[in-house]
């Protein structure tokens, strides 16, 4: 398979314009409304009144769809956020109607006269400003320590103690996040863009509160995922609950601006790195701290997988805490934890090679290790970092007496 030529077998299909995306089937739903999406005006609180008539009035309208008109609905169990708010407001943006027209331009059009009264609610929005009251881990990942950390971190002949931080970070794939739903009967076929149909399919049946044989959920392209089309999200639920209402197939698509705040999204992260080593570089001491947040009930993605595993050192030590913040649900992005938890980690391996004077590439290879750290009896079944590191250096000319070594040249 390496190094060999291979057919991509929808590579046709996507480079003719062909494949079927979620928004484009047209001929197997035909005469489909459209469906534009009302997002919450505020972070925190609850809505005191809403008027959708002058909405219901407009040309081309055929329903207004909100949590009161909706009945009672479930939540499915891979879902931290309500997809459809209404009394209570989670997160800014939060989908609260969704206008159903002939027309995608009559149903954003109208969407504008929907009138909402809305009662304000203190949040809490910054993970800097949470962070002090945080100060147990989740239940479900306590602690970890090896050997006596704060002793050999003290007494270590060159140290690094610093904090690095991460911004949240939205997804903003090709296609959008859109869905078609079409009703027989008491069950649903839902066309929509979604890496998980299983998940997909299970949720939705969850939050319908009907029997999942019910449900069936077709995804055959996915115009970019990387996580943030893993879970169902409010495109999927508003067009099912859209088109029961009008019984006829409807189409919704997030606009761009509503993406960030009614998809998932990696959370902002503070990360606390203390390393010490002897006087030969060695690591003798390593911990890795990290803060993040998320709504109630949301996951939680530990930084420090790698701190864990990557470099030796006898005295280790990680921790996790989670903050309760009124943003969009933070979940999957692409190596969930491990990619600013790496970032956090390798930039602090690269300082503390300066501060220990050594070159960087060298000073991985010192501190290699070919069992884990907090188990030596456990040995890797196969780990080539030291080669792969000298592989590298050898390919781009790190030992060349042309190369400037000072950091940052």
């Amino acid at each position: 398979m390496v190094g060999q030529p291979r057919d991509r077998i929808d590579g046709a299909l996507k480079t003719t314009g062909t494949a079927h995306y979620a928004y484009e089937w047209h001929d197997i739903a035909p005469n489909a409304a459209y469906g534009y999406v009302v997002g919450s005006a505020i972070a925190k609180g609850e809505i005191a009144a809403i008027d959708t008539q002058a909405a219901k009035n407009a040309p081309g309208v055929l329903t207004v769809i909100t949590a009161s008109s909706a009945g009672e609905l479930g939540k499915g169990e891979r879902n931290a956020a309500t997809l459809l708010g209404g009394p209570k407001i989670e997160h800014y943006h939060q989908a609260v109607a969704l206008v159903v027209a002939e027309t995608f331009e009559q149903a954003r059009a109208a969407a504008a006269l929907v009138q909402v009264t809305w009662r304000r609610g203190k949040g809490s929005y910054s993970l800097a400003d949470e962070k002090p009251a945080v100060s147990q881990p989740p239940e479900d990942t306590p602690d970890k320590n090896t050997g006596d950390f704060d002793a050999a971190f003290s007494a270590a002949a060159v140290k690094l103690d610093a904090i690095y931080t991460t911004p949240d970070q939205s997804h903003m794939a090709m296609e959008p996040h859109a869905s078609m739903a079409a009703w027989e009967g008491d069950k649903v076929t839902l066309w929509t863009s979604n890496q998980m149909v299983a998940w997909c399919r299970t949720d939705l049946a969850e939050t319908l509160k009907i029997p999942e044989e019910n449900v069936h959920v077709i995804a055959p392209y996915i115009g970019g995922g990387f996580g943030g089309k893993l879970f169902l999200r409010s495109d999927a639920l508003l067009a099912a609950l859209a088109a029961r209402a009008i019984k006829r197939p409807v189409k919704v698509m997030l606009s761009r601006p509503t993406i960030p705040n009614n998809t998932t999204h990696r959370p902002a992260t503070i990360q606390h790195i203390r390393i010490g080593t002897d006087t030969a570089g060695k690591i003798t001491a390593i911990a890795h701290d990290s803060w993040s947040g998320n709504l109630p009930g949301g996951t939680r993605r530990p930084r420090f997988q790698q701190t864990e595993l990557l470099y030796a050192g006898a005295n280790r030590h990680t921790g996790l805490r989670l903050a309760k913040l009124d943003l969009p649900e933070g979940n999957a992005m692409r190596a969930p934890g491990e990619a600013p938890g790496l970032m956090a980690l390798e930039i602090a391996i690269d300082e503390l090679a300066e501060k220990a004077g050594i070159d960087p590439v060298e000073f991985r290879i010192l501190n290699d290790t070919q069992v884990d750290p907090a188990d030596p009896s456990r040995p890797f079944s196969r780990r080539q970092l030291i080669e792969c590191l000298r592989t590298g250096a050898d390919a781009f000319g790190w030992k060349s007496a042309q190369r400037d070594a000072r950091p940052g040249a």
